[in-house]
């Protein structure tokens, strides 16, 4: 049993039995929904069809970090029980959630002397920080030191990819990430944008594509140009979606059919409450390991 504790925060997008199974420690984001303040916690308290359908019914959505003090009531308790702690946060690029972390490992840090606090911004996102913190329990479970994983991360984090899509733009304009005029012609034309995630972990868009055929095909382009050795790629690929199960499963048929030497399956995720509140229905994003995001 390792002597530390891996831990992030609910905006990994994995499920609460993958968590549990993989004896990651989470803490929850919060989210508003017409006022009422709910909390990010894995789909437990509300399906994720529900939100969607509230959405779309005009319910508005607000999300909230962590805060200082729930990072450090987190983070003590696990002081307590003599480990030290790996944390990853949601990145920097979309949330101030890091400095909150920071602030808190801080303070305990004087509390608990003896005790190593790592706090991580992952510049990822959904679950593209979930594969990280997957790949991170793999080494631990490998045996290996709470040091070496903060090294090895700080030194590979910007080889995660994220690519996304999105085939309904009512969020996304919204949200301002698309004009009103840009976001009416593209719903007439049926532009689907495809968006990554940059070197700082800020959601970028980068090409229009026009019809769901043709970006469904694209995103899997993007992985042969940039994953790890090609269509040899041998690591875990991870898909998040929102509400949209049918074109996430085309992506993951289409990546196993081309990335034939695979870790597993690829597996599909629901985005999560925190993620999707901005999104809304229709997105789907595909997670692997790959190039350095130089841009």
């Amino acid at each position: 049993m390792a002597d530390y504790c891996l831990t992030c925060c609910s905006t990994a997008d994995l499920t609460k039995e993958h968590f549990d199974r993989r004896n990651i420690k989470y803490i929850c984001f919060h989210y508003e929904l017409d006022g009422k303040d709910l909390l990010d916690d894995l789909w437990q308290s509300k399906k994720p069809q529900e939100l969607y359908k509230e959405m779309l019914e005009g319910a508005m959505t607000k999300t909230s970090q962590v805060s200082i003090g729930e990072y450090t009531e987190f983070f003590e308790s696990i002081l307590k029980e003599g480990k030290d702690i790996l944390h990853l946060t949601l990145s920097s690029g979309i949330s101030g959630t890091y400095n909150s972390a920071e602030l808190a490992a801080k303070d305990l840090s004087e509390k608990y002397p003896d005790r190593k606090i790592y706090v991580v911004d992952s510049l990822a996102a959904s679950s593209g920080f979930g594969l990280i913190i997957e790949t991170l329990a793999d080494m631990r479970d490998e045996g290996k030191t709470v040091d070496e994983l903060y090294n090895w991360i700080c030194e590979n984090k910007l080889r995660l990819h994220h690519w996304f899509f999105s085939t309904d733009l009512t969020f996304f304009i919204r949200g301002g990430r698309v004009s009103k005029v840009a976001g009416f012609f593209g719903t007439v034309l049926k532009i689907c944008p495809l968006l990554n995630v940059d070197f700082e972990g800020k959601l970028i868009p980068r090409e229009k594509v026009p019809s769901k055929r043709k970006v469904i095909r694209r995103i899997v382009e993007k992985m042969e140009e940039n994953a790890e050795n090609g269509l040899d790629y041998s690591g875990k690929c991870f898909i998040s979606h929102s509400d949209c199960y049918e074109d996430a499963r085309a992506v993951a048929d289409l990546v196993e059919s081309k990335f034939t030497k695979l870790n597993g399956k690829v597996q599909i995720m629901d985005i999560g409450a925190t993620i999707g509140s901005h999104t809304g229905p229709g997105t789907v994003a595909l997670f692997f390991w790959g190039t350095q995001r130089v841009n």
